[in-house]
């Protein structure tokens, strides 16, 4: 037999608990229609696309040894550097894909960062303003580069290259993998020299 004090002390427990329960539902109807109407206020902000443009790639062939401005349509933002990335990422996406001309894995995400700065004044070619390009290579890319001072040779110049078509106030071009100075690209071309850029920009065709 449950003595009358305890039951009535169930009952107040009972009702309690349902008091609460009743609350937080009420809690949380009211936060979800706050939720619901800040979702509804808030401007929904259209992703930024860059304006697809003409880019000049100059791409390499194994076949002959040869360089050769292509044309393309691609996405190119507005900050130097990030354009610089956009081009070059475009041109290892092209050796990358199965029907290259020079066969290259790694594509886009090979190149980690492009860095535009003001070329340092004892090696400044005769173009006023001139930049310096440090384009920093993963180390990834490095590793699955084919071997071969020919093979090498052209990934570095072609580079260089269509730094040169797209930003035409670049006159130099470093390199670095994995944001370290490297000898050798895969064991032959050397990363630790400075390029010209007048020096590997390439007429249609153009052969090492």
């Amino acid at each position: 037999m449950i003595p009358r004090y305890q039951k009535i002390l169930l009952v107040i427990l009972l009702l309690a608990s349902l008091g609460m329960a009743f609350k937080l539902w009420q809690l949380r109807d009211r936060a979800h229609q706050r939720l619901l109407t800040g979702q509804a206020s808030a401007p929904t902000a259209a992703p930024v696309v860059a304006p697809a443009e003409q880019a000049t790639l100059v791409v390499a062939n194994d076949m002959d040894n040869s360089l050769v401005p292509q044309v393309h349509s691609l996405p190119l933002p507005a900050d130097p550097g990030s354009r610089a990335r956009a081009v070059l990422g475009k041109l290892l996406d092209l050796y990358a894909a199965p029907d290259s001309t020079h066969p290259v894995p790694g594509g886009a995400r090979s190149v980690e960062q492009v860095f535009l700065m003001a070329a340092p004044a004892e090696n400044r070619s005769s173009d006023a303003g001139g930049q310096l390009a440090v384009v920093n290579l993963s180390g990834t890319f490095a590793a699955g580069h084919p071997s071969g001072l020919e093979t090498e040779s052209l990934t570095v110049l072609s580079i260089c290259a269509t730094l040169k078509a797209n930003l035409p106030g670049v006159t130099e071009v470093r390199f670095l993998v994995d944001g370290q100075e490297r000898p050798t690209l895969a064991g032959h071309a050397d990363l630790t020299r400075t390029y010209l850029t007048t020096e590997v920009t390439p007429m249609e065709g153009t052969r090492l």
